[in-house]
């Protein structure tokens, strides 16, 4: 079963760390980047409207309006803070539009955008396929979906050490890339390719760590944390199981990150709900047939 988050506390937290954000996520920027060469794969082709989906404070969507001055590039995040942040990207030589919206109900029309892009925002949704049908609803015949998010070996120390302290989860149980490809056959998107990376940050102390998350806005938002504060105790109990982990003086945290490549259907294809095929025609070519007088 996929956990479910508590979205108010999404929103504040992404929110809250939006001045804090750029400056602490080193690793999103690394995957950002890698995520942003694959758009070669377009070739000469220039779409008409981009969405960035999850933008943050703005780096991709300046970063596409750059490769495609003549596109019209939209940042889409439900942080209302990090989209100001991102308007500071936003030249009036070069700007984007800003959209604050979530990621499972897109305020476009169907068909109406050719490239999907969206780094690290999927791992909050609260049913992949369900979200992924939505951008396939947006997304025009033929149009590009890229996106990563992160997987199952991610922070893996981390729920280790809290496990160990508390019965109560600190930290989300991410998909796997199988369930991550099994979302995008089931949404009706075409040839689609999965990959995963690691990487290993290190810090010299959990607290380090705790902070870093707090600064890029992934603290804890399960539906099933703790609602009060996490006492001295159990963080105590947390660290003395994260030093288990320790190697050459520092404390590893693994990221795992999948990264995710499709094509939208072919025109006239039937769409996907519940992971069935859903044809529509207009009512006029509807045969009927006429019992003879």
């Amino acid at each position: 079963m996929s956990p479910t988050y508590d979205p108010r506390h999404l929103r504040h937290a992404f929110g809250r760390a939006a001045t804090s954000y750029e400056a602490a996520a080193v690793l999103q920027r690394e995957v950002e980047s890698r995520l942003l060469e694959q758009l070669d794969y377009l070739d000469d082709r220039v779409p008409g409207v981009v969405l960035d989906v999850g933008s943050g404070p703005g780096g991709a969507s300046a970063a596409m309006r750059k490769r495609w001055p003549r596109s019209r590039v939209v940042a889409l995040d439900m942080a209302l803070p990090m989209l100001r942040q991102a308007g500071r990207k936003s030249g009036w030589w070069r700007p984007f539009s800003r959209v604050c919206a979530d990621a499972a109900r897109l305020p476009f029309a169907d068909g109406s955008v050719e490239v999907i892009f969206s780094n690290l925002c999927l791992q909050w949704s609260q049913d992949l396929p369900a979200t992924l049908t939505e951008f396939r609803r947006v997304l025009r015949p033929e149009g590009l979906l890229l996106f990563s998010t992160f997987g199952p070996g991610t922070l893996a120390e981390l729920r280790e050490a809290f496990a160990a302290a508390d019965e109560v989860p600190h930290v989300s149980a991410f998909a796997p890339i199988q369930a991550v490809g099994d979302a995008l056959v089931q949404a009706g998107f075409r040839d689609p390719v999965v990959d995963t990376d690691s990487f290993t940050l290190t810090y010299p102390d959990l607290m380090t760590l705790m902070r870093e998350l707090r600064a890029i806005g992934a603290t804890n938002a399960l539906d099933s944390r703790r609602r009060s504060l996490t006492g001295k105790r159990r963080i105590g109990d947390a660290e003395a199981a994260y030093e288990a982990h320790r190697r050459d003086g520092v404390l590893p945290s693994t990221w795992d990150v999948i990264y995710a490549q499709a094509w939208g259907p072919k025109p006239g294809a039937p769409r996907r709900e519940a992971g069935f095929d859903v044809a529509s025609m207009p009512v006029a070519g509807i045969p009927i047939r006429r019992k003879p007088r």
